[in-house]
């Protein structure tokens, strides 16, 4: 611990130095004095850091049709030319994939990026001292890229690096970056927060990022961003980069998740299943337009849509047209900062929510709750004599509709998916069509829909909702 005082008391004297302190904070000379001065270093830091990142390595087995054309694999090619598409033999081969990770338990907890151990039929930790650990994959998070390794070391309780609120990072202060760049070997660099609450990346289904300038390259996909404080702030996942001569590269703009989305995946690692909090409402962010309209001098919060019956936002009190303006003190700067808030708590907590409502701002307690399951799916294939026959369908919940990356707020059946050459697919049935109803019968579960089908005498009216528009056609027996 005293050597990293003295690493973060030299970090302030190179800042001092360099006339990046107020004239009153600088009280060391402006030319270093002294060989400590001269010897500024955050060596201490990394290697009591260092040993707790690994490297990734990921093996899948992947089936591919050698020399066809992706044309065959296009769904409109399919559906017209179907018993054209060629029967060539299927080759399969080993794809392989680097990353980073970070142990962040001494019994041989990692946390890495979902998206460098997605598939994996295989997965092999290395330690940074080149011992290497087959790995259990414990949980994968698709809508965070984020998932939890283990490692089985026997007794040997393994370095770890502790986690930070990353809720307490401002911009401007320094990180480093810890991960395998290209594959060369463990690399540290250094940079500082360049940004907070990146939502519209559109990396992840909860966006919400730290922004560094910390150089971040392929290979350091589930590494550490570390603050000066030896804690971790983030998981490496993402950078922009601008495709010059068919090479990707870094450019100063790389992305991490905060790790307070690292402890909720962790908590949710336990139990091996992820129960994320809903509002039970559709949000906007209020943009430039709506901010006049609604009373407020710059574009900030979450509008309210519609709200779910019953849902957590209903029962809260929050209606149409109101703007959450802060969640627990924090402000909410558009739809993705109140989803993300929403996404690291966890059912049985409440949250204070700061709410406009007609030029008045009031306080809302909104429980946390898990979305509700029922009623229950009753996935179902359609048959019998009917223009829906080869429908795969179910009853819409909000927890099914999340699992499914559905409308959280639809409400009825929904389609799952068609079989090839089947009455449903012909009728041009999509997956997330919403049947609405059938000659006229409003349709509210799958039973209910069934039994409308097969009572029809020769004729059926279909109304099915796709996107935001309603599609009506009659179908002759």
């Amino acid at each position: 611990m005293l050597a990293r005082a003295v690493s973060v008391w030299c970090l302030v004297a190179v800042l001092a130095v360099a006339g990046g302190l107020p004239a009153r904070a600088q009280a060391a000379p402006r030319v270093p004095q002294t060989q400590a001065q001269l010897s500024l270093s955050f060596a201490p830091l990394v290697r009591e850091v260092g040993p707790a990142v690994v490297n990734v390595y990921s093996r899948a087995t992947v089936t591919e049709r050698p020399g066809l054309s992706p044309l065959f694999d296009d769904p409109f090619f399919k559906r017209f030319f179907g018993d054209m598409v060629p029967r060539l033999p299927e080759r399969r081969r080993e794809a392989n994939s680097l990353g980073s990770g970070v142990i962040v338990d001494p019994s041989g907890v990692v946390v890495t990026n979902n998206h460098v151990v997605e598939k994996a039929d295989e997965i092999t930790v290395v330690l940074a001292d080149r011992r290497e650990f087959p790995a259990t994959l414990l949980l994968a998070d698709p809508k965070t890229d984020l998932a939890v390794l283990k490692i089985d070391t026997g007794d040997e309780p393994l370095p770890a690096v502790a986690m930070r609120d990353s809720d307490d990072l401002e911009v401007g202060d320094i990180v480093l970056a810890i991960g395998n760049p290209f594959g060369v070997g463990q690399t540290v660099t250094m940079g500082i927060v360049s940004a907070l609450a990146r939502t519209n990346v559109g990396i992840t289904d909860y966006s919400f990022f730290i922004q560094t300038d910390a150089s971040i390259n392929p290979g350091n996909s589930g590494g550490a961003l570390i603050g000066v404080d030896g804690r971790l702030v983030g998981i490496n996942t993402a950078i922009f980069s601008n495709q010059r001569g068919g090479a990707a590269g870094s450019v100063g703009i790389g992305f991490a998740i905060p790790s307070n989305m690292v402890a909720t995946v962790l908590r949710a690692a336990k139990s091996g299943k992820i129960i994320r909090p809903w509002l039970g409402a559709r949000t906007q962010t209020v943009t430039t337009d709506l901010a006049g309209g609604l009373g407020l001098d710059r574009p900030v919060g979450a509008l309210i849509g519609d709200v779910y019956p019953g849902g957590p936002a209903a029962r809260a009190g929050l209606r149409t047209g109101d703007v959450v303006l802060e969640v627990d003190e924090r402000e909410v700067s558009d739809a993705g900062g109140l989803r993300y808030r929403i996404g690291t708590r966890e059912p049985g907590e409440t949250i204070t929510l700061q709410v406009l409502r007609n030029g008045r701002v009031f306080t809302a307690r909104l429980p946390m709750e898990a979305p509700k399951a029922e009623p229950t799916p009753n996935v179902s294939d359609l048959a019998g004599r009917s223009p829906m026959t080869g429908a795969r369908v179910a009853n819409m919940s909000p927890a099914f509709a999340m699992e499914e990356g559905f409308d959280e707020l639809a409400r009825g059946v929904v389609v799952l998916g068609t079989a090839r050459n089947s009455p449903a697919e012909r009728l041009g049935l999509r997956r997330g069509d919403l049947v609405v109803s059938v000659n006229d019968k409003p349709i509210d579960r799958v039973n209910t829909l069934d039994r409308a089908l097969q009572s029809a005498t020769g004729s059926w009216t279909l109304s099915i909702r796709r996107d935001d528009r309603v599609l009506t056609t009659k179908v002759q027996g």
